[in-house]
């Protein structure tokens, strides 16, 4: 997938007409143009068309920019001083319904879907030397179907479930259905996606959807909807799987030089390519770049835009526990930039960077700055090309052990659900507590569970779905917990969990209906 060779997408056809003197019309069609009538015809175009699902998670609404940034800035992690709204309103969930990126995220996000249901009907149908490449290729497009429906039903709850192409122009105003309905759909998908996927690919398909990211998006369905066992033993089934475990340098997880490694569950796909546009929507070009504005959005000035910052508890909880040999979590230094000796940073010390605090070193103890996913050691000067080639992990593996534990707490299963805990912690070479934690009680180990989340996947995008799904937002003291942490939750009020839909789909779709509080 680190190609352009195999981008394509679909359109459907429209005949001009023309009215000519004999009130006839005369249709003028692109001979040149594929449509879906005209194409999946073979095995090639098949591979083709599920390749260009994928294409569309590299698109500004979707993981190339907006949908870190809104999985991010929406928690109490991090806050955003940017000036302008598309990110600032997310953050303080001060969102009106024609904000740029909700707008965008919903546009990119069922742009994924269409594409998905295109190959999903359309691939049945072609005939195939190897019936196991046929179902591989469905799986793939069930995969990327049900996974973007995760997404969809976690920003927005109410929504349009499509599965199959639009037929007439009716189909294109699509009512909303239940959460439920969608959470179905999800699990569906998810769990036929992974009985048709391989474990794994060789290394000309590094990238492609595999049946442990099925299984992983289906355990985390199961477990936002509460039913542990079923999530407890899904996440087991990958844990024996074999096929993951976790990297020895924590770090290496976020660079270019150690992408779809023993860690990565799924990861999405980007590449400095050397051309000349950036490809932020519409046809895809040989032109393109496909790489992600991720790092310009995150990192500091004068480095970046500085569009996404942390707040000071975050820094603070990685320093509450420290290493077997006395220092700090090293996963602090591979997510947070702060100042430290031997801290560089695109050529420069700390201090070298930020020179205009001066001599006034109590100012340089409380600056911090996102660090996780920056071209920091890259040898350029910043990231003002907008042109970052490191791929977003959207699912590792300490993820499934940490939701197993989660799954198996609930359960009752202390014991086990410590186990799975201290193994994520063994990679930070923090003291080995798991006969501690096997004595807690569910409440004790849900706390430190909530730690342990919060340092292991910091700007990572699951900061914000756990607090929803643990009902802290009807919980008052959590609410003053998160205010305390951020204030950008002083303005949240129920219902602002959710994104908006957009307007622009309010005032063409007469069956949209608005999410409360918008």
């Amino acid at each position: 997938m680190k190609t352009t060779k195999y981008i394509i997408l679909f359109f459907i056809a429209i005949g001009l007409f023309l009215p000519s003197c004999k009130k006839d019309y005369l249709e003028i069609t692109n001979p040149n143009l594929q449509t879906a009538a005209t194409y999946w015809k073979t095995e090639d175009q098949a591979l083709l068309g599920v390749n260009g699902v994928y294409q569309a998670l590299l698109y500004d609404g979707t993981f190339l920019r907006f949908a870190p940034a809104c999985l991010d800035s929406r928690d109490d992690i991090t806050k955003s001083p940017s000036p302008w709204d598309a990110f600032s309103a997310v953050a303080q969930f001060n969102l009106l319904t024609t904000n740029y990126m909700p707008e965008a995220m919903y546009v990119g996000f069922y742009d994924i879907i269409k594409r998905a249901n295109l190959a999903i009907a359309n691939i049945p149908n072609i005939t195939f030397k190897d019936e196991n490449y046929k179902n591989r290729l469905i799986g793939e497009a069930l995969y990327l179907r049900g996974m973007t429906y995760f997404y969809i039903v976690t920003f927005w709850n109410h929504v349009p479930l499509i599965t199959n192409p639009p037929k007439s122009s009716a189909d294109f105003f699509n009512s909303q259905v239940d959460a439920s309905v969608v959470w179905n759909q999800v699990i569906s998908d998810l769990t036929k996606a992974a009985s048709y996927l391989p474990a794994s690919y060789d290394a000309s398909n590094k990238g492609r959807a595999t049946k442990g990211a099925a299984l992983g998006y289906l355990g985390k369905a199961y477990l936002f909807n509460k039913n542990y066992t079923k999530a407890a033993e899904i996440f087991k089934q990958i844990i024996d799987l074999g096929v993951y475990s976790l990297m020895p340098n924590y770090g290496d997880n976020f660079t270019e030089d150690y992408e779809n490694n023993a860690e990565s569950i799924f990861e999405v796909q980007f590449q400095r390519m050397n051309q000349p546009d950036l490809g932020w929507v519409g046809e895809p070009s040989k032109s393109w770049d496909k790489t992600t504005a991720r790092a310009i959005t995150y990192a500091p000035s004068p480095f970046g835009w500085g569009d996404m910052a942390l707040n000071r508890w975050i820094f603070d909880e990685f320093k509450l526990e420290k290493t077997k040999t006395g220092t700090y979590d090293p996963r602090l230094y591979a997510t947070i930039t702060f100042d430290y000796p031997g801290c560089t940073l695109y050529g420069k010390t700390f201090r070298q960077a930020w020179p205009y605090v001066g001599a006034d070193t109590a100012k340089w103890s409380n600056m911090f700055f996102c660090r996780k996913y920056e071209n920091v050691n890259s040898g350029r000067p910043n990231e003002f090309d907008w042109r970052s080639g490191i791929n977003e992990r959207l699912m590792r593996y300490s993820d499934i052990l940490l939701m197993y534990a989660e799954s198996e707490m609930q359960l009752g299963q202390i014991a086990s659900a410590a186990h799975y805990i201290q193994m994520v912690r063994n990679r930070a070479n923090l003291p080995d507590r798991e006969a501690e934690f096997a004595a807690y009680s569910k409440d004790q180990l849900f706390n430190q569970l909530v730690h342990e989340r919060a340092l292991e996947f910091c700007l990572e995008g699951h900061r914000f779905d756990d607090i929803v799904r643990w009902g802290w937002i009807t919980d008052a003291s959590k609410l003053a917990m998160l205010k305390s942490h951020d204030a950008e939750w002083n303005a949240y009020v129920p219902g602002k969990e959710y994104m908006p839909i957009p307007q622009i789909e309010m005032d063409t779709n007469p069956n949209a209906v608005q999410n409360p509080t918008y």
